[in-house]
């Protein structure tokens, strides 16, 4: 069994599937409801738990009554948490997140990790014990710099989930062993993300672009892999799902596939309401 450390984002996420997006001033009632602990790399953890093995989630928490119901939807899932925020009393970031029924798309209300940016000095002296690949998603960028850094001291993989550019990236994408970006995903004043996450050293990197091919460069040779087709029903946290299954098959494949097996697991999420229900197909299937 593997060991992954995720460190970014938690979130207690609403989700709704809807008919429609609401307009200004229209009440409307959900065809379904969720509540959920969320967020790119608390997405990942569950993934990565979910396909056998340990993960460990840091980040910030806090004391509010509704930090314990994430605690408790993580311990379904056997994910660990690590908090690095412990004394803090705000509520955890709320994320509203409408589901159109017709074509699985949302829409994404959140204040993400605003004011809520955990001290590298928290950092648990033992947070790398045992752990076999590190993955951050940047919204806890000093912290996941701190932690960067150590991991590459000790030769452990480290994977970014790169889903829009923030202040801070520039110093971390130079530590990643792998790059996964999202297609919006861009350094600044640099169009081809490929290409440029490539001059900084990163021996592998690839960009996402929903159900259309994945491109990538391994140690300089590009290509493109295929995306399964399937009926949609919700892509809500597909691309945090590739992620941590990323992390799962990386650990045994080469880079080209281990993306398409992440790729076959992120689309099956697809296909089922809310960021979960894919678990039971892939239980189903190891």
């Amino acid at each position: 069994m593997a060991t992954g450390l995720f460190v970014g984002l938690i979130t207690l996420d609403c989700i709704y599937r809807v008919d429609h997006v609401p307009s200004s001033d229209e009440k409307l009632v959900a065809e379904e409801s969720l509540l959920v602990a969320g967020g790119p790399a608390t997405n990942a953890a569950i993934a990565f738990a979910a396909l056998g093995n340990q993960a460990r989630l840091a980040g910030a928490l806090g004391q509010h009554p509704l930090a314990d119901l994430i605690r408790a939807d993580l311990a379904t899932y056997g994910v660990e948490v690590v908090d690095l925020t412990t004394q803090l009393r705000s509520p955890p970031p709320l994320s509203t997140i409408l589901v159109t029924a017709a074509t699985g798309d949302r829409a994404v209300v959140s204040r993400n990790a605003v004011g809520r940016q955990a001290d590298p000095a928290a950092i648990p002296e033992n947070l790398l014990t045992d752990v076999d690949v590190v993955l951050v998603d940047g919204h806890q960028m000093a912290a996941s710099h701190a932690i960067a850094i150590a991991a590459q001291s000790q030769t452990i993989p480290i994977v970014i989930d790169a889903g829009s550019w923030k202040p801070g990236f520039d110093s971390i994408l130079p530590l990643a062993t792998s790059v996964i970006a999202a297609a919006k995903f861009q350094l600044p004043s640099q169009p081809d993300t490929l290409a440029a996450l490539s001059a900084l050293g990163i021996p592998e990197v690839a960009t996402t672009h929903g159900p259309s091919p994945i491109q990538f460069r391994d140690r300089g040779t590009a290509g493109t892999l295929p995306v399964p087709q399937v009926t949609v029903q919700d892509t809500l946290g597909a691309g945090d799902i590739l992620h941590g299954a990323f992390c799962h098959y990386r650990l045994g494949a080469p880079f080209p596939n281990a993306l398409t097996q992440a790729a076959q697991i992120a689309t099956q999420s697809c296909r089922h309401f809310g960021p979960r229900t894919w678990i039971a197909t892939a239980h189903h299937q190891l």
